[in-house]
């Protein structure tokens, strides 16, 4: 037997509440319901794999992403981790609908196995880079709250802001106004989690253009199986248009950029899972897409894993990693070290470097 073969996997609800309700275009949250996966080697090595299911967007539940969870224990049991590739196709087979849990299983096999070979996750990855520079999101508040938000996020150290949209076009535009007032210096990106038609997209930033705001980026403003619609936002305004929630795998990437109807692509391992990250990293490097690195209500544990992944990679230029500081609570340590909107990955010295409290 292997020393890096798989001993035990166990499934477990990881529920942490947050500081506030998050509220964007396609629902709020008050905690993070995820799933927490722990898989042991022959060795000893133990990873951990964190699946964060958001109806909205995965039509996934904290509910399936256990019972999901809970089936593929048998897939793995006995198999040698250090064939991630092939156990990863064989998860995404069965379980190809609970794209969380397909995640959140190779974010699990490969914590364990890095740690078996004694290296960083992100050396694994290539080493392009030991952090990344994350931004942080302000939710669809009052313009007062929004304000206060932005001057805390300035006073963290943190100089992009990425403000939720896709709601009442008015009640958005106050919003952005008010946090450009607070945080002036401040890099805005907007995110309207498919909240509007095209039109209302760039109404919206003609809006702010009068306003003298011109944001850095418009994120899925709209719905995900709109592709024409997207198309239509990309080539009717300078400002760049980046697929969310329609860029699901490396094949729907293709279609959007063949089509021309974004111009960034926003990778998420709860939406791809990571092997499928890989891919669409790969094809926007090969077409000079930009791309960005993003997550759902992840805590440190995911949240590491996507800082490996964007390090390792290199070439991500926008980091939407911040969701670690909006819970309440932090069950883990490690992972990497934060310094304002860095995250240092250099003192980790195998896998992703998390550890339960």
């Amino acid at each position: 037997m292997a020393r890096t073969t798989i001993t035990s996997v166990t499934v477990e609800p990881l529920t942490i509440p947050l500081l506030e309700p998050f509220a964007i275009a396609t629902g709020s949250v008050n905690a993070a319901r995820n799933v927490l996966i722990t898989i042991t080697l022959q060795d000893g090595s133990t990873g951990y794999g964190e699946c964060a299911p958001f109806p909205p967007s995965t039509g996934e539940s904290q509910e399936t992403a256990l019972a999901a969870a809970r089936g593929c224990i048998n897939l793995l049991k006995g198999q040698d981790a250090a064939n991630w590739r092939v156990l990863s196709h064989l998860i995404h087979s069965v379980y190809y609908a609970q794209s969380t849990v397909c995640a959140g299983m190779e974010m699990a096999l490969l914590d364990a196995l890095t740690r078996s070979y004694g290296i960083p996750l992100y050396i694994f990855l290539g080493g392009a880079s030991s952090s990344v520079v994350t931004d942080m999101s302000i939710p669809m508040v009052t313009p007062e709250r929004a304000y206060d938000l932005a001057k805390d996020t300035v006073a963290r150290g943190i100089n992009n802001i990425k403000v939720k949209v896709g709601g009442d076009l008015r009640e958005d535009v106050d919003r952005v106004e008010a946090i450009r007032s607070a945080a002036p210096n401040s890099i805005l990106t907007l995110d309207a989690n498919q909240g509007y038609t095209a039109t209302q997209a760039l109404l919206c930033l003609e809006a702010l253009d009068n306003r003298d705001i011109r944001p850095v980026l418009m994120e899925q403003p709209v719905h995900k199986d709109d592709y024409e619609g997207l198309r239509y936002v990309t080539e009717h305004t300078t400002v760049p248009v980046a697929a969310d929630e329609s860029a699901t795998n490396a094949a729907s990437v293709a279609r959007l950029l063949k089509m021309g109807a974004a111009n960034t692509i926003n990778v998420k391992l709860m939406k791809a899972g990571i092997v499928e990250a890989l891919d669409i990293a790969a094809l926007c490097r090969a077409t000079h897409t930009s791309l960005m690195i993003g997550a759902m209500i992840e805590s440190r544990l995911a949240i590491a894993m996507s800082a490996h992944l964007a390090a390792g990679l290199g070439g991500f230029s926008l980091v939407d990693l911040d969701t670690p500081m909006l819970l309440a609570e932090d069950p883990f340590t490690g992972g990497y070290e934060q310094h304002g909107g860095t995250y240092d990955l250099s003192t980790v010295k195998s896998g992703l470097g998390i550890e339960r409290r």
